[in-house]
């Protein structure tokens, strides 16, 4: 397009789309085919190719709300993400950034700090000011801010390997890889350089028994919530049953039991015609789904609506059935102790979500984890606790795999596979397989120089 500029007619047009696709180039998107269809792009490309679009108008005074524009990113590009939001401030407009990355706080001119924990605990404003304020607060962002995972130097010891031969999908350049087993691998690089085809793609074609724990949303229809989709929704209704000498059935608000009026659903819709139709808790129930006779059965002073109306942090004091146990543990562990049982799914966030997946398949017995980004959504004070959860399972030599872009997880990998150098076409090779000690020393890697 630049090379259009000598004609007077195509000069003015190209002008334009010269800028345009230059932002996309800067973002790091430059490995994108301009035919490609959207549908294809991961949410991050997604996001940031939103923002070129708003970029290249030209309109002022405008209010611009990003939800976490840094997931998927590599350190490299939040750089350059961090360029594209200082833009769109300096061209007049408003810009309220939702974010955990530290590296997108710091370029901040206000933060917003809200705590002091999460869920229940949560809802307040614990500080107002700028980033540096932010630094000397004694909030949970605050006191995160500095603090990082070290490098591990200690590493555990691969139990066997398993190869991927001459991979050479989409952008794969025919590469070789051995992911050490019993161990914790994580597979790196810029955004675009083959990570998700390597291992969602090639990988998991060879290992389909894998236990998977990715990006896409969990099941989220209205009568769906984190006591149904973790399984133990089953066993408190048999819990309740053998207490109280009925049958499980009337347990569930999707049977026997549910409410006729709002038929197990809480809420009754009522349609508004030419305007949004509008749920208002039923009347009937008031909420609680479940007819009145079956909220006079109890266990251990509480009727099934006050169980699903506990949190993960309650249930856990309140229930000692063996079969339930470990999975309210396991919630507990994810980061998601302010969770309700009977919360309906369609609430929960991306990170919410996928943190619920792996709480589910934490008890289960499996021998090969890929978790695609999973500190998608977390703050910087769960990303210790999430990784104690991972290396619990590398401990039990189970081999976890994780496609990850923070640093702090990758400095506690005990093996890296470097993708690179760059996205694209340019990318689909291998710039480094070792220890994280050892990537230090990598010149050809781009990591390398932000670990």
């Amino acid at each position: 397009m630049q090379g259009l500029d000598d004609d007077p007619i195509a000069a003015r047009v190209a002008a334009k789309l010269t800028e345009r696709v230059g932002h996309l180039v800067d973002i790091g998107l430059g490995y994108l085919s301009l035919s490609r269809e959207t549908s294809t792009l991961s949410g991050g490309e997604s996001q940031r190719v939103k923002m070129i679009r708003h970029l290249g108008n030209s309109l002022t005074e405008m209010l611009y709300i990003l939800d976490e524009p840094s997931v998927g990113l590599h350190a490299r590009d939040v750089a350059r993400l961090n360029a594209l939001l200082q833009k769109l401030r300096d061209k007049g407009n408003t810009v309220l950034v939702v974010e955990h990355d530290p590296d997108v706080i710091a370029v901040a001119d206000h933060v917003v700090d809200m705590g002091p924990r999460a869920g229940i605990h949560g809802g307040e404003v614990v500080f107002e000011g700028s980033y540096t304020a932010l630094q000397q607060a004694q909030t949970l962002t605050g006191q995160f801010l500095a603090q990082h995972l070290p490098v591990k130097t200690e590493v555990r010891q691969p139990t066997g390997h398993l190869t991927i031969r001459n991979a050479q999908l989409h952008n794969l350049k025919n590469i070789t890889v051995d992911i050490p087993t019993g161990v914790l691998t994580v597979v790196t690089g810029v955004a675009g350089s083959g990570k998700s085809t390597l291992i969602n793609e090639v990988f998991l074609e060879q290992q389909p028994e894998a236990i998977v724990i990715d990006q896409s949303r969990v099941t989220a229809n209205s009568r769906s919530a984190p006591a149904t989709y973790t399984g133990i929704m089953d066993e408190i209704r048999k819990v309740f049953a053998r207490t109280n000498g009925v049958s499980p059935s009337l347990f569930s608000f999707n049977s026997e039991g549910s409410c006729p009026h709002c038929n197990g659903l809480g809420v009754v819709y009522t349609d508004l015609a030419f305007m949004e139709g509008i749920a208002t808790p039923c009347e009937i129930c008031e909420g609680k789904r479940f007819k009145a006779d079956v909220l006079e059965y109890h266990l251990r002073g509480q009727c099934i609506s006050d169980v699903l109306d506990m949190t993960a942090e309650e249930a856990l004091e309140f229930f000692t059935e063996k079969k339930i146990r470990p999975v309210v543990q396991a919630m507990n562990e994810v980061g998601l102790s302010y969770l309700k049982l009977g919360q309906p799914l369609s609430t929960l966030s991306g990170g919410e979500g996928q943190r619920l997946k792996l709480a589910t398949e934490l008890h289960k017995q499996g021998s090969i984890y890929v978790m695609d980004e999973p500190t998608t959504g977390l703050h910087l004070s769960d990303i210790g606790l999430l990784m104690g959860i991972i290396a619990r399972l590398a401990d039990a030599q189970n081999t976890v795999i994780l496609i990850e872009h923070h640093l702090d997880v990758i400095r506690q990998a005990d093996w890296i596979i470097d993708l690179g150098p760059e996205g694209g076409s340019a990318g689909g090779e291998v710039l480094f397989e070792g220890p994280p000690a050892a990537l230090q020393g990598c010149e050809l890697s781009i990591t390398a120089r932000f670990i």
